[in-house]
């Protein structure tokens, strides 16, 4: 197509050909922390390692102690979202009269604790099993009312070293009442000292009277060194 120029050039330049405009490369998605965080679940596989503690106890039951091992998985480690958890338990002993129901028992708390989620309630549920031949006092006079109950002692203090259980103390209205008591006792241990501090003879039976260890024979007769108190009038 021909066209006609009909005013003075002034100017000219060369036209090319348009070239595309380059591609601007998208910006990564940032990567939150939070997306990677892992859970405990019961798909979760098994490492090769697991931390783990054992616990001894002797009851009165057996002369064979047990031997209560629970293992922990580390989620997340190196990072601030870093948790300890419990993911199986074994119970080892010379006794074979409970081994059935104790294999039982450590196949059902390990697939409860691999499901992950608040696992502190198995404390209360087996403490709260009680043999019907009756329970027995551990070390340090505590009731432990089955052998179950012990073992789910054992899993309530793992739970308290890892951080899952915390320790929520005594309130002030608590703490008063325990420094009463308290303050109670050791006057009464202050008076029973002060009572056996008197000169009462030795092996001198109770008053009636006084309710004091301070009667003794006397002249034929059972007289009280504390009040006076005769039977000879």
């Amino acid at each position: 197509m021909t066209k006609k120029i009909g005013q003075k050039i002034v100017g000219y330049e060369v036209l090319k050909d348009e070239e595309p405009e380059p591609a601007v490369e998208a910006a990564p998605a940032e990567v939150k922390e939070e997306d990677n965080i892992v859970q405990l679940h019961e798909k979760l596989k098994r490492p090769e390692m697991l931390l783990g503690s054992t616990y001894k106890v002797k009851t009165p039951l057996s002369e064979h102690a047990l031997y209560i091992t629970i293992n922990d998985v580390v989620l997340n480690q190196g990072t601030k979202h870093e948790l300890r958890r419990p993911f199986e338990i074994f119970i080892n002993s010379k006794n074979m009269d409970h081994f059935q129901w104790i294999v039982a028992l450590t196949r059902i708390i390990s697939a409860v604790f691999r499901k992950g989620g608040d696992v502190t309630f198995l404390v209360e549920e087996l403490h709260s099993v009680f043999d019907p031949r009756g329970g027995y006092f551990k070390k340090g006079g505590r009731y432990m009312p089955s052998l179950v109950a012990e073992i789910g002692d054992a899993i309530e203090c793992h739970l308290r070293m890892i951080g899952m259980l915390k320790d929520d103390g005594l309130d002030e209205h608590q703490k008063k009442l325990v420094a009463e008591k308290r303050a109670q006792y050791e006057d009464s241990v202050q008076g029973a000292k002060t009572a056996e501090a008197n000169d009462f003879p030795e092996g001198a039976q109770l008053c009636s009277k006084c309710n004091t260890k301070a009667t003794v024979q006397m002249d034929g007769c059972m007289t009280c060194l504390n009040c006076g108190e005769s039977k000879c009038g």
